[in-house]
């Protein structure tokens, strides 16, 4: 599928170490509630929500935004709009729609399992490891890399933006699920197993099965993760591979990406006793903002879409004139045959029955930004006071509002970060 920067589909050395444990985080979180930090919005904000989402840690713990860094001309310091070139997060839209950070994603399309192929993967998830910290080294006043569950706080308190980092699809790792080492070291705090392939680590769920859950390498990785302290991630994994996740993680594992198939039946969704099975292990659902709703594209869309992504692969490096055909293209797809879009309510559908079915405590936001998220009323990360909004107008309280937009994500992180620390000692 076709990386556009953003709306469409997926498609495409400094470490700060405060002393703060996450007890003293969360009560630093609880403080940024009343008196908000220096990036904070102005005191007589008209709105409420937006004034609240400037005053609480608030983390996407799926940002596809990586994959932008590699378009030529493009920047993360200047402003962006969806209607010109797809992309959904740049920094002034996080501090226009409060956007701390989160977890910025090192996301590798499958190809084949050989083994030349996974050399490549290797070297082009390790170049976007590196792309994201000379993001954060080219502008220090702006973003900081976090380590620990307890730098968030620390981080937003500065008035910079959060970075960890995170894997989505382990395939780059090849038969050595002790290179995630590298990764650990590069600040990679979550990593999931496979996408919408079946791999060597795990079934997909938009795959046939193989290995009927996790592989035996795949049982390996995740003992890696435990050890290392990082949170397994089971979005785009099958149902039995998450089941082997819950019997075997030393520590709760999440689905950073991920709806509800109560609401969406979809392969990519989890059922509800999957939900109440996540969170009796102490585990978070994040909810997403594509596998919301049934959508039937027109036939004519589908084949122009296709013919796009045939002629540029979501692993080709653009040259300027390359992207500038690509959206001039992919504007005249859109004005030809209109995408068939989910709306806002039926993201908050599917997190409303997440919160009723798995408690407060075990969800979140994983929007999947710039990597096939966005809907009708929730366009780009500018939105995001529409979901405190509505979860407010719900009769959630602010501070189940702040588990929901970080407290339970750095709670699962500092759980990983405690087993790791325990094995080393």
């Amino acid at each position: 599928m076709i990386d556009f920067g953003g709306v469409g589909a997926k498609a495409a050395a400094m470490s700060l170490r405060p002393t703060l444990t996450f007890a003293a985080a969360a009560s630093a979180a609880l403080a940024l509630l009343a008196t908000g930090p220096a990036n904070s919005a102005p005191k007589r904000a008209a709105d409420p929500a937006a004034a609240l989402q400037q005053r609480l840690l608030t983390l996407d713990s799926h940002l596809d935004t990586p994959a932008s860094l590699a378009l030529p001309g493009w920047s993360i310091i200047d402003a962006h709009t969806v209607q010109d070139d797809y992309t959904q997060v740049d920094l002034p839209r996080m501090k226009q729609g409060g956007l701390d950070g989160g977890f910025w994603v090192i996301y590798t399309p499958q190809g084949p399992l050989d083994a030349e192929a996974t050399r490549r993967a290797r070297d082009f998830a390790l170049m976007r490891a590196m792309a994201i910290r000379e993001m954060v080294a080219a502008h220090p006043e702006s973003f900081a890399l976090a380590s620990t569950a307890a730098d968030a706080a620390a981080i937003k308190a500065s008035g910079k933006r959060v970075v960890y980092l995170s894997i989505e699809n382990a395939w780059p790792l090849g038969d050595d699920p002790t290179l995630l080492r590298s990764f650990h070291a590069m600040g990679v705090r979550i990593a999931g197993f496979a996408h919408f392939r079946t791999n060597q680590f795990a079934d997909s769920s938009t795959d046939k099965a193989k290995w009927d859950g996790l592989s035996p390498l795949g049982v390996q990785l995740l003992t890696e993760m435990n050890r290392l302290g990082v949170v397994p991630d089971l979005s785009h994994s099958s149902d039995r591979a998450l089941d082997d996740a819950l019997r075997l993680s030393k520590t709760p594992v999440i689905l950073t990406h991920s709806g509800c198939k109560a609401v969406y039946d979809h392969p990519r969704n989890i059922d509800d006793a999957h939900l109440k099975a996540l969170a009796a292990a102490g585990g978070v659902i994040q909810i997403n903002s594509v596998y919301v709703k049934g959508l039937k594209q027109s036939a004519e869309r589908e084949a122009a879409m296709k013919a796009l992504e045939a002629q540029y692969p979501e692993d080709k490096a653009l040259t300027a004139a390359e992207r500038k055909a690509l959206l001039a293209q992919r504007r005249m797809v859109d004005a030809k045959f209109p995408e068939v879009r989910a709306s806002f309510d039926d993201v908050m559908a599917n997190l409303l029955h997440a919160i009723k079915v798995a408690g407060v405590d075990h969800v979140g936001i994983g929007l999947d930004w710039d990597g096939g998220g966005g809907v009708i009323g929730l366009e780009d990360i500018a939105d995001l006071p529409r979901i405190t909004r509505a979860l407010l107008a719900a009769g959630y309280s602010e501070a189940d509002v702040a588990k929901i937009w970080s407290g339970n994500v750095l709670r699962v992180l500092a759980a990983a970060e405690a087993a790791a620390e325990r094995e080393r000692s």
